[in-house]
């Protein structure tokens, strides 16, 4: 993954979890994060809604022109985009994915603001994941950006990448111990009932 940004908050969210599914929201300390939590949203998927911001930084809400608590984040998307970020939200929190979402801003025909957005599973009560974390950084931001209200991003690409290794279904995680994960010479792909993922030792890795 090419975005400091994202780098940061994945190694923090990472060093927290340590040998869970995902760290409690309470274990996430902004000071550790200070350099950038501007560009960092917290959502709430607590029911069975689409998970909406309740936190979104100073930085991501200039750069589209708006506020976004209160707002469902497959709303960030276009229309015929929102079916499948939802499926990807539901991974997260369902077997404790990490997300990676690439997507374009296009404007007048002619503009491009391009995007990297992390999303990262918390559990902020019981043992569910009924949070997450995330951070929304801009790859190269053109000098406009900021100037202008967005309109709602066209998803490019997605990864799935899983911490532990392999896909693991959240309740299954908390009802057993960690085992050891041997350690993995690269990626290798996971097929799990018709869905591909691509696994990589230790979690995202800068390409």
């Amino acid at each position: 993954m090419k975005q400091r940004t994202n780098q940061v908050l994945y190694a923090y969210w990472n060093d927290v979890r340590g040998e869970r599914i995902a760290p409690r929201r309470f274990d996430v300390e902004p000071s550790q994060i200070g350099g950038v939590l501007s560009e960092t949203f917290i959502l709430d998927c607590s029911d069975s809604a689409s998970p909406t911001f309740r936190l979104a930084g100073t930085k991501i809400c200039e750069s589209f022109g708006r506020e976004f608590r209160g707002e469902l984040f497959p709303h960030l998307f276009r229309a015929d985009d929102r079916a499948a970020v939802g499926r990807h939200l539901a991974d997260v929190r369902e077997q404790g994915a990490v997300l990676v979402l690439h997507a374009l801003a296009e404007l007048d025909g002619l503009r491009q603001a391009s995007f990297e957005i992390l999303v990262l599973p918390l559990v902020h009560s019981g043992s569910s994941i009924s949070r997450m974390l995330g951070a929304v950084v801009a790859i190269d931001p053109p000098s406009w950006l900021g100037m202008e209200r967005l309109p709602p991003l066209r998803m490019v690409s997605h990864e799935q990448i899983w911490p532990d290794g392999r896909p693991f279904a959240v309740m299954e995680k908390f009802r057993n111990a960690p085992a050891l994960i041997p350690e993995l010479s690269g990626a290798r792909l996971v097929r799990i009932k018709r869905r591909s993922f691509r696994v990589l030792d230790g979690g995202l890795q800068e390409s």
